[in-house]
């Protein structure tokens, strides 16, 4: 399998199209042939990773690579950056506003979720320097 490489623009505070990308990349993956375990993890880091651009991001890309031995997603943004990584990965805590709240969003989840369903995440972010995630799958064997 040659590498595979896709882009995926997302805007901040972009509500009405959060979620596209990760429903590309979902689908990008089923119509590679990959078993379904590894679709629905990779999907669940997509999302949980494009929302935290939405919400709390600048302007942000996605980038969704397939290599025969691994997907890397790399996630960057221009926002503020995370303030306390270690609290961030902690399931539950959340610094989203009331109003993101009441949207169903913000339950303190995202990175939690993306570090559990990872093999690898990487998370690189200062303050007012943006945030760069690298997630990775590793993979065994071709696609289906």
């Amino acid at each position: 399998m040659p590498q595979l490489q896709k882009r995926f623009n997302v805007d901040p505070r972009d509500f009405v199209r959060a979620g596209e990308a990760s429903l590309q990349v979902q689908r990008m993956l089923r119509n590679i042939g990959f078993e379904e375990q590894i679709i629905r993890r990779a999907s669940v880091c997509a999302y949980e990773a494009e929302m935290n651009i939405v919400m709390y991001g600048g302007k942000g890309e996605l980038v969704l690579t397939v290599n025969p031995n691994q997907i890397e997603l790399q996630v960057n943004d221009d926002g503020t950056g995370i303030g306390d990584i270690g609290a961030a990965l902690q399931e539950g805590f959340s610094t989203a506003p009331a109003e993101y709240r009441e949207m169903g969003f913000g339950a303190g989840m995202g990175l939690p979720n993306i570090k559990k369903n990872a093999d690898s995440l990487d998370i690189r972010s200062g303050h007012d320097q943006g945030t760069r995630l690298k997630i990775l799958f590793h993979l065994t064997g071709e696609p289906r």
